[in-house]
């Protein structure tokens, strides 16, 4: 098709080629199922997500996770009958949508009772300061004491005294008591050490904005504090850090629970990076396996209800009783001192055998995308740590992991491979997402005809950075839905994109 146009200049003619439709747009990812919730939390999750009207996928991932920070290294799961291969309760994940998907309000309920209990343990550290700076107030006047005494034990000679005088004055040192904290947000890398070496049992990094964390472990000079992160994920490892002024501080045992949340677009960009092997290349984007990203919001209803205060309180008390554990009451083994630890029920290791046979095997043959490969192996330490962290909610007496509790792991396992496609874009057309949502914007009308690229970069919409503009460009003119004529100005020349009648009957 040939169409001329008319400026105030010159007329010239537009070659179109025929309009060809998109192919299909990638399929959505599954919504969470209430049965997959924890019996105990069901009802304050679709309490809290109905009255918010968020998904309530944001507000059971943002749980888990919370959940997993309290548990941390207070008790593990041994999965196999007789092996000490030891997976302690640890698990990373993110909200993905645009702006205006309600992800802040979900990611601040999520968190409602683990910020309670970090306000609480912050009074109680201030108690605990106040009584240190009055002992350290009175050993400084039973220094002055010592120092005298001391000095004529040592004037007299008398070794035995002045060793006593000495010892006396030893025992007074005291240390700052432990700070106990559950949750940080932008700490140095040397104080999430201190914070370690002090909460033993982990420690969460909550960024309701995570790509500021992902850019600042991306920094030149900051390898050490990716590594830090990274090897903080399984919750087994341990660090020494050796500085001049601080001296050394040795981490026995790193357990960092990470989470946040992230738009399409910073998302997308470090998925690149990744895929041509950039500084995201290294599996930490992995790592985030409970990683969410429902499509569509639903047809918002208007709803005003005060909050559920029964499932509130049912909902507190789980994570008040995971707070402290008695690995004893709940039939944990311990060997050596190390981490208390249950084992599957007999039909329920069974199970996992069976499951876990089929992992190896898909692993092995390969067929996936290297990044979804390297997430589904990392299932074979998130099933038992979610069938142990389901188990501690809905069985507070204890005992073997339950069959019920892996298999509400193994389903979420299943429906977070499916959003982890999605969000890698491993179920979508060939097209980037970016073509999509540039062709959205022109059949709506919001740019002009003709148009450039600096029109599309310029509003900023998501997705649409300057990179991925001309990317979806390209696209889009290959397949005849726009039009792009070369035009002369003064010192350079300028693409312009016509877009095909079709697409602009009104024009």
């Amino acid at each position: 098709m040939v169409l001329r146009k008319k400026t105030e200049d010159n007329e010239f003619s537009v070659n179109f080629q025929a309009c060809q439709p998109l192919p299909p747009r990638r399929g959505k990812p599954p919504e969470v199922n209430e049965l997959m919730l924890p019996s105990a939390l069901r009802a304050w999750v679709l309490d809290a997500s109905e009255r918010m009207q968020c998904p309530p996928d944001y507000i059971a991932v943002g749980t888990i996770i919370a959940l997993s920070a309290i548990v941390g290294r207070q008790i593990a799961i041994r999965p196999k009958k007789n092996d000490d291969w030891t997976v302690i309760v640890n698990v990373w994940g993110a909200i993905v949508g645009p702006p205006g998907y309600l992800k802040s309000p979900a990611f601040a309920e999520s968190n409602r009772f683990l910020n309670k209990l970090e306000d609480e343990a912050a009074q109680a550290n201030t108690e605990k300061l106040l009584q240190h700076k009055i002992d350290m107030v009175i050993k400084e006047a039973y220094e002055k004491v010592s120092d005298k005494n001391l000095k004529k034990a040592a004037n007299a000679n008398d070794h035995e005294k002045a060793y006593d005088f000495a010892l006396e004055k030893v025992s007074y040192d005291k240390e700052a008591p432990p700070q106990k904290r559950y949750v940080t947000s932008d700490p140095t890398i040397e104080k999430l050490g201190e914070l370690l070496v002090d909460n033993p049992r982990g420690i969460a990094v909550y960024r309701d904005e995570l790509v500021g964390l992902i850019k600042n472990l991306e920094r030149p000079g900051q390898e050490g504090a990716r590594t830090f992160f990274l090897e903080g994920w399984n919750g087994s490892g341990s660090y020494t850090f050796d500085r001049i002024r601080r001296g050394t501080v040795r981490v026995k045992s790193i357990c960092l629970t990470v989470f946040g949340s992230i738009q399409p677009g910073p998302l997308y960009e470090y998925l690149r990076r990744a895929s041509e092997g950039g500084a995201g290349d290294d599996g930490l984007l992995q790592r985030f396996q409970l990683m969410i990203y429902p499509d569509q919001l639903k047809e918002y209803v208007d709803i005003d209800r005060a909050p559920d205060e029964e499932a509130l309180k049912q909902a507190e008390a789980v994570f008040r009783r995971l707070d402290n554990i008695d690995p004893v009451a709940l039939g944990a083994s311990c060997d050596d001192g190390g981490i208390p630890y249950l084992r599957f029920s007999d039909d329920a290791y069974e199970e996992f055998r069976a499951w876990r046979s089929g992992l190896e095997n898909r692993i092995r043959k390969g067929e996936d995308h290297p990044m979804l490969n390297s997430l589904i192996a990392k299932q074979r330490s998130l099933v038992p740590s979610l069938s142990l962290l389901f188990h501690l909610v809905d069985h507070p007496a204890g005992g073997p992991v339950s069959y019920d509790s892996l298999i509400r792991a193994i389903a979420w396992c299943e429906y977070l491979e499916e959003h982890a496609k999605f969000i890698y874009r491993l179920n979508n057309s060939a097209l980037p997402l970016a073509v999509y949502e540039l062709d959205k914007h022109i059949q709506k009308g919001d740019l002009p005809n003709p148009f450039t690229a600096r029109d599309v970069y310029r509003k900023k919409w998501t997705l649409l950075n300057q990179e991925n503009v001309e990317v979806a460009l390209r696209h889009l003119v290959e397949l005849g839905r726009l039009a792009p004529v070369e035009t002369k100005g003064p010192g350079r020349s300028t693409e312009v994109f016509h877009i095909h009648p079709d697409l602009c009957a009104g024009d």
